[in-house]
């Protein structure tokens, strides 16, 4: 399952991915997203670009995302089944 969160107009999208998880995958993919909002710098640096890669292997959650400068994340998820 893909999950983008990005602007407004993509938010649809997003939202109806959302709405197809089950509880224990949000459930794990808000454990993953929680972790990311109290410490941004928690995954590893992507070399070459401004986007940071977490993995939650006990979770099975991936989540990539970049940091604004005002401090807003965006996130593109991976929750395995």
């Amino acid at each position: 399952m893909l999950i983008r969160g990005t602007s407004r107009e993509r938010s649809e999208p997003a939202l109806t991915q959302l709405a197809k998880l089950t509880a224990s995958e949000t459930h794990r993919l808000d454990r993953a997203i929680v972790a990311i909002s109290v410490n941004p710098a928690l995954g590893s640096e992507v070399p070459g670009t401004l986007l940071r890669d977490y993995v939650d292997e006990i979770d099975g959650v991936r989540v990539i995302y970049y940091v604004t400068a005002l401090g807003s994340i965006t996130i593109v998820a991976y929750v395995e089944a």
